[in-house]
Parts: C-alpha cells; sequence; structure tokens
C-alpha cells in the first residue's frame, strides 16, 4: 500500500532539512511507523526513493535497530519479566499460563490482531510487585491467572497504544534461511 500523502511530504520535508539525506532515514522511519503501524519492504522502497538513497541502506537501518517493526504486529505488546524475584514468585507460571490464554508462541500475535506476545524479558525493575508484566508502556504487577484474565480481556477491547492501527497484509515479510 502507498503511503499516504502526509507521510510522504514529511519525508520530503526531512530530506530537504538534512544535508546528508542519511541522517532522515530514522526520522523517515517513524514517520512511516505511525502512519501503517510497521514498517513494511514497500515503505522502505518508497523511502529510499524519496530520500535518493538505496533500499539496502533503508532496511539494513530498519533491522538494526528494535524500536522499528518490519512486520505487522497486534495492537498490544505483553512480556513477562523472568528475572529471579518474579522467577520466585511464579513467573514462570503466569508466562505459561499466558500462554495458554493467548494461544500463540513467542513472537506470535493472536487471531483477532490484539495481542504480540513476547514472551519474557529480564528484569523490568519492578521486583515489588513480582511477578509482573509489561503491557506496552505500563507495568502489570502482582499477576494471577485472575488478573491476566482480566488484562487480556481489557486489551482485546482497547486501540492501539501509537499514532496507527498496524495493517495487516496477507504475507509478512520473512527473513531467509542462511545456508
Amino acid at each position: 500500500m502507498p503511503l499516504a500523502k502526509p507521510t510522504v511530504a514529511q519525508i520530503q520535508e526531512l530530506a530537504a532539512r538534512y544535508p546528508s539525506k542519511q541522517s532522515a532515514i530514522i526520522p523517515a522511519l517513524w514517520a512511516v511507523q505511525h502512519e501503517q503501524g510497521y514498517v513494511s519492504d514497500e515503505a522502505m522502497g518508497e523511502i529510499a526513493q524519496h530520500l535518493g538513497l538505496p533500499p539496502s541502506l533503508i532496511e539494513a537501518t530498519a533491522s538494526f535497530y528494535s524500536m522499528f517493526l518490519t512486520r505487522p504486529e497486534g495492537r498490544h505488546d505483553v512480556v513477562i519479566c523472568v528475572n529471579a524475584p518474579c522467577m520466585l514468585r511464579g513467573a514462570d507460571e503466569m508466562a505459561a499460563y499466558l500462554e495458554r490464554q493467548l494461544g500463540v508462541r513467542d513472537g506470535q500475535t493472536t487471531a483477532d490482531g490484539a495481542i504480540t506476545w513476547h514472551s519474557t524479558i529480564e528484569c523490568l525493575g519492578a521486583c515489588g510487585g513480582a511477578p509482573m508484566m509489561q503491557v506496552d508502556h505500563r507495568f502489570e504487577e502482582n499477576l494471577t491467572p485472575e488478573r491476566i484474565d482480566a488484562i487480556v480481556q481489557g486489551l482485546r477491547k482497547e486501540p492501539a497504544p501509537h499514532g496507527a492501527e498496524p495493517k495487516r497484509t496477507a504475507r509478512p515479510r520473512v527473513k531467509k534461511a542462511q545456508s
């Protein structure tokens, strides 16, 4: 899907603002992700065209930084802390419970597009509320199966926290296996 005219105008303004077009790559990626919810291969090609840079440079930048999504994800990201305090208070059981409730594995998105489960992360710094998980940019502490059920039910009804709903595609980008 082609980029919206306001996004194209923003990328062109960025290209004019910087003496080196490479300096505009990251802000252009942010503009596209804000519009689409992720940065598609097609969008990377458009960025390259508008900046007059090789598409490989745009793709290398997008894939290097973890904050840029290169495939559609759910409206919400969920991750459970598995550092020692959380594990001692049952984080592994909560992670297994959440995985069963969502019906997806690490890195997958629920069929309704509501939640992408990123499985586990090391310490999030909320040890006093262990076990805990991060939902988008907020912490949910003192997890129990009942709390997880309530959180998941709420997430299925909430809109995305970023500027745009992810636009689903039939074929997400898959990295080629190296032989």
